[in-house]
């Protein structure tokens, strides 16, 4: 069969075709048009690998840069019945690295406090929530995800960047997947690397992160959970963070399995816990937990290595019955130790975490009320 496909606004990156013959792979190598002219483009599959009806969708590599309409909203599946054997498409627009962002579906960010106390370290913290961009004109309850560095997630001034986690919220809102509360928590400047390291004198001399645990789990969640209408069951609470923030979410998760079932672990620094001897709960029946593990291949030469074998140890963990894990992990050969990566990963992550999407979009409505004539 043959797709065939004119392009409006024509640059410099390669086309894709995806849908339900290659489980909607964005940037599949087999699926890459070819290029006749500067806006033309085509590609000749298989009948024989193909549904009787084909859903598909064009992309230039990813989710992050899949097509839009004129007006820059999402595009249903487009679907052609493969007895036709031809297909022609036009494509008016692009996403760019997830934008554009739509300010209406933006969250609402708030500032829990500017100096919440830790009673379990004897000091003050800031906190946000950041909130559906509905959540004041519904009566939903919502999952919560607890963030490590709040400083580097959406706040504009970062001295590393940001990961723009309104951005990629209000995205995934107007994909109907935007349900989920962040409570992000600054980090303690001077006191930050002994916050995040668990139980390790030879890296931080006097390490407080058994205590700052205690905090996220006894204080601050049921304080999140009294103010705000949140989900507070296990299946829809959530922890994660980057580098060092990643490390104490994966402690989290471990010694608390019946308040974390979902992790979000970026570019986790493993190199603090080179034998993987993370304290674990043993329980009878095991607690069934997912886990987001994301690395660069410029991070370093151990980063995605560390990671693999991270890997081997959760299989392990789970022969020996003490977790029932189910991970995704995602590589970017290209990705570096920064928050712009963590940025592109992080819809990505949301989606399977708390979606359970295995990268298949599903059918969406375009919402109709965010197009600007």
């Amino acid at each position: 069969m043959r797709f065939e496909l004119y392009i409006e606004e024509s640059d410099d990156r390669t086309v894709y075709i995806t849908g339900n013959f290659n489980n909607w792979n964005p940037r599949d190598s087999n699926y890459q048009l070819k290029q006749r002219d500067q806006n033309n483009y085509f590609v000749e599959i298989d009948s024989e690998i193909l549904p009787d009806t084909v859903e598909y969708k064009f992309t230039k590599g990813g989710w992050e840069n899949v097509e839009l309409d004129k007006y820059g909203s999402i595009t249903p599946n487009r679907k052609a019945v493969k007895t036709n054997g031809k297909a022609s498409d036009i494509v008016e627009k692009w996403r760019l690295n997830w934008g554009p962002f739509k300010k209406e579906f933006f969250p609402i960010a708030e500032v829990i406090s500017d100096e919440f106390y830790i009673p379990q370290l004897d000091r003050y913290r800031k906190i946000w929530a950041v909130l559906p961009y509905d959540y004041y004109v519904s009566e939903k309850s919502y999952p919560v995800l607890y963030l490590q560095d709040a400083q580097n997630l959406f706040n504009e001034g970062s001295g590393y960047g940001n990961w723009e986690i309104d951005k990629k919220l209000s995205i995934l809102a107007e994909y109907g997947r935007g349900d989920v509360i962040i409570i992000a928590i600054e980090h303690g400047s001077e006191d930050r690397i002994k916050e995040y390291i668990f139980d390790n004198d030879n890296v931080a001399n006097g390490s407080e992160g058994k205590k700052y645990i205690r905090f996220i789990t006894d204080t601050l969640k049921p304080f999140v959970d009294e103010h705000y209408r949140t989900k507070k069951d296990r299946d829809n609470t959530g922890i994660g963070g980057s580098s060092l923030g990643a490390l104490i979410s994966i402690y989290s998760g471990f010694l608390y399995p019946e308040v974390y079932s979902k992790l979000l672990i970026f570019s986790p620094s493993l190199w603090v816990e080179p034998n993987n001897n993370f304290p674990m709960m043993n329980f009878r029946v095991p607690f069934k937990t997912k886990i987001y593990l994301y690395g660069g291949g410029q991070e370093g030469s151990k980063m995605v290595k560390r990671i693999h074998v991270f890997e081997e140890y959760l299989k392990r963990w789970e022969k020996k019955n003490l977790f029932d894990f189910e991970f995704r992990t995602s590589i970017n050969p290209e990705g570096t130790h920064s928050e712009f990566y963590w940025s592109q990963e992080f819809p990505r992550a949301i989606e399977w975490l708390f979606y359970d999407n295995t990268e298949n979009p599903v059918e969406v409505t375009p919402q109709q009320q965010s197009i600007k004539n």
